[in-house]
């Protein structure tokens, strides 16, 4: 099936140079308190989202770094009235692997390496949600201190908790050992997922979904095939495998997975999507999107047609960012799997790079964005250029998007400088046919000096209409504000 490709030529470059007029919006402030995060955790995300909305429409809550010893949960009503704070300390050797929350709980969960024990432990403290108060920390699990670092999955409703840990030899994961946990924390079962029947594979990770099914990710088959191992909550034995190849030989080229990316969306079934590359040059060939369709009884795979990035698609991006067509592709990443309320798929891929060593300028620019019709058909895709940089240390957590889906509205969330204009800038993108606004300026009027301007990780969608932040305005203060924008 042909797909269109929209917002390409002059008129796209037309379009994305120059920002629309600054939306007419009320904002509230209110000042903040946050310390960026130590050490490798500022390179090193591992929570990306520290501004969670609440369901009911009531307010949202924050997790804020407040020093070396503490973080603190702070829950805010729609209004930015504070309700209440919760400090959850941290210890020598300590550091953040999660931050989730259930309908009644937020939970914060630590990881800790203690080499004179020989272990390394997960740990979890849950808040209460209607007022604050701090239960005692739980251990989700534990590992040697020399085997890879454990994780946890939170489903998507917050409704399960998943903890699990590698259990290797000869430095070969061999197999999983996971702790299925309730939305009140209670232990539901304990899982081993056994890798023996596969050969080769890498990046193994587990996820859950809202009904405790688990699915195992990974990359087997030489970096060649993306494979799903499904688990159901409750069976002891029962283990469902999914695998589709994505690379190969193409025409006397070897092809391989280079950037996978898996998430259990809204409607429950696990997507995956991968950029694949030339194993010879390392240039980009293409996209590929999976939907491992568990839920509906039928055990579908719905592999899509790759999106390949020919040199018309090269010449889009030249057009796009007003720049020569480049060669080929490189340093762009999936970035965000979206799926909106008609189960159109929606992947965003950004460009994302260092100029140099670790202490060098980090850069942000184009957004390639490809649009999915509910059958898995490629529908169409777009480029939407910007140019985005900021010091080493910032650049993680102020450069990028944010993006969050309403109806058949996507909307794109950047903070830039447009005609001289340093600001957040919303874009609004049509799910069912990929065309994009320009760029509306916020006129939050932040701070454009050297000092972080905007923290990335606090921005959240309280509705379609409704965004909070937290940013620094453009004075000589360096205070950061936690600020509630309303669209009209």
């Amino acid at each position: 099936m042909m797909y269109t490709r929209l917002l390409a030529g002059g008129f796209a470059a037309l379009l994305l140079a120059h920002a629309g007029p600054a939306l007419a919006q009320k904002v509230k402030k209110v000042p903040f308190s946050y310390l960026p995060e130590p050490g490798p955790d500022r390179y090193d995300q591992r929570v990306p989202r520290k501004t969670l909305a609440l369901t009911d429409g009531s307010g949202f809550v924050i997790l804020a770094h407040q020093g070396s010893g503490e973080y603190a949960v702070e829950r805010y009503d729609a209004d930015l009235k504070k309700q209440w704070t919760a400090t959850v300390p941290v210890a020598p050797g300590e550091t953040l692997e999660a931050f989730g929350r259930s309908a009644e709980q937020a939970w914060v969960v630590l990881h800790r390496r203690d080499e004179a024990a020989g272990n390394q432990t997960l740990t979890v403290t849950p808040v209460r949600l209607a007022g604050g108060q701090r239960g005692p920390a739980k251990v989700l699990t534990t590992a040697p201190a020399a085997d890879r670092r454990p994780g946890v999955s939170i489903s998507p409703n917050g409704a399960r908790l998943l903890a699990f840990r590698y259990l290797t030899r000869e430095n070969q994961v061999k197999s999983m050992a996971a702790t299925l946990f309730d939305q009140n924390l209670g232990q539901v079962e304990e899982k081993v997922y056994d890798f023996r029947d596969i050969g080769d594979f890498f990046s193994p990770a587990a996820h859950v979904a809202n009904d405790g099914t688990q699915y195992v990710t990974l990359v087997s088959d030489q970096m060649r095939k993306l494979t799903v191992r499904r688990y159901l909550p409750g069976a002891a034995t029962e283990v469902r495998v999914m695998g589709v190849p994505v690379g190969g030989v193409y025409g006397g080229k070897i092809i391989r997975v280079r950037d996978p990316r898996f998430a259990v969306l809204a409607d429950g079934s696990l997507y995956a999507a991968a950029l694949c590359a030339d194993d010879a040059t390392g240039a980009y060939s293409g996209l590929k999107v999976v939907k491992y369709d568990f839920v509906t009884g039928s055990g579908d795979m719905k592999f899509s047609p790759e999106v390949a990035f020919t040199p018309e698609y090269l010449a889009e991006v030249g057009r796009a960012t007003n720049a020569p067509a480049p060669a080929r592709l490189d340093d762009v990443y999936v970035g965000e799997l979206l799926l909106t309320a008609e189960k159109q798929l929606v992947v965003v891929c950004e460009k994302h790079f260092e100029e140099g060593g670790s202490d060098s300028p980090v850069h942000a620019r184009e957004l390639h964005v490809f649009g999915y019709n509910e059958f898995g058909s490629p529908r169409w895709h777009t480029i939407i250029g910007k140019d985005q940089v900021a010091p080493a240390a910032d650049g993680y957590t102020g450069l990028g998007f944010r993006a969050a889906t309403f109806g058949n509205d996507v909307q794109l969330l950047t903070q830039e400088t447009i005609a001289k204009k340093p600001d957040l800038y919303l874009r609004h993108l049509n799910a069912q046919t990929g065309v994009v606004s320009a760029p509306e300026r916020l006129k939050l009027n932040i701070a454009a000096d050297q000092e972080q301007p905007y923290v990335k990780d606090f921005t959240a969608w309280l509705d379609a209409k409704t965004i909070v932040g937290v940013s620094r305005p453009n004075k000589k203060a360096k205070a950061l504000q936690l600020e509630k924008i309303v669209v009209k």
